[in-house]
């Protein structure tokens, strides 16, 4: 009956949020990675998760996918308990995950890679096809019969992206949206990811540039060793140097 209580007290906390992490650990055996993460991504809010390279950002996407079990705490989507549901699962209730290694189809044209992902969202929306990903990425459309393994790594990321759309999500996970990309590639995912935003569909974006970053989301947390130590708007974020170059080296 304790039990029971507990849910329900979550899901009135969470209900309004389309991710939630409230006290969330991950461990990779004996290695704990992810310490007490709280936090809340509203519908349509764009929310960067800022760190140095090995603090947990890449786990807690994970974490939010189901692609890893939490160990304790509880993940919630639109108010429901994701602990323990398999990517897959999550994949149909309306979250899409953009891994760091992108995980494109390397033997499938950029057509197929699209269409192979299409369905519709949770509540039956089809506001995402193959004409406006298309529209989104003009590169994508001049080479829509190239293999994948043809494709640049920018192109490759854009692929990613749109096969992420294809699939009518509610929520974005961006895992180093723009790392390794050459400059004009990376201001192209950053006029992709505004489009994203002004669509309505959440993200939770992990990058290294906090300029771009702060221009584009509505909220901040950085994970210093798998635990948040900063949560605001931008103009918090910039207003202590010190604290910027300890945590991000800017």
């Amino acid at each position: 009956m304790a039990e029971t209580g507990v849910a329900e007290k979550l899901d009135q906390r969470t209900a309004d949020a389309a991710l939630a992490f409230q006290d969330v650990h991950t461990h990779y055996g004996a290695s704990h990675i992810l310490r007490g993460v709280s936090f809340r991504l509203g519908r349509g809010e764009c929310v960067s998760l800022m760190g140095r390279n090995g603090m947990g950002k890449s786990t807690t996407l994970r974490t939010a996918m189901g692609v890893v079990r939490p160990s304790g705490g509880e993940v919630t989507h639109f108010g429901a308990r994701a602990n323990g549901r398999p990517s897959y699962r999550s994949a149909t209730e309306g979250l899409a995950y953009v891994p760091e290694g992108r995980g494109i189809f390397p033997n499938l044209t950029v057509r197929e890679n699209l269409v192979v992902a299409a369905r519709p969202g949770r509540d039956g929306r089809r506001d995402w096809d193959l004409e406006r990903v298309l529209e989104l990425f003009p590169r994508l459309a001049e080479r829509i019969d190239n293999w994948g393994n043809n494709l640049s790594g920018g192109e490759q990321q854009m692929l990613t992206i749109g096969r992420a759309l294809m699939t009518n999500p509610d929520v974005l996970l961006l895992d180093e949206a723009t790392e390794g990309l050459a400059p004009l590639i990376r201001e192209e995912i950053w006029r992709v990811l505004g489009e994203i935003k002004r669509a309505g569909i959440a993200c939770l974006v992990v990058d290294k540039n906090v300029k771009r970053l702060v221009e584009i989301c509505d909220r901040h947390l950085l994970l210093v060793k798998g635990e948040i130590v900063f949560e605001g708007d931008g103009e918090a974020l910039m207003a202590d140097a010190d604290f910027l170059h300890r945590h991000l080296g800017v």
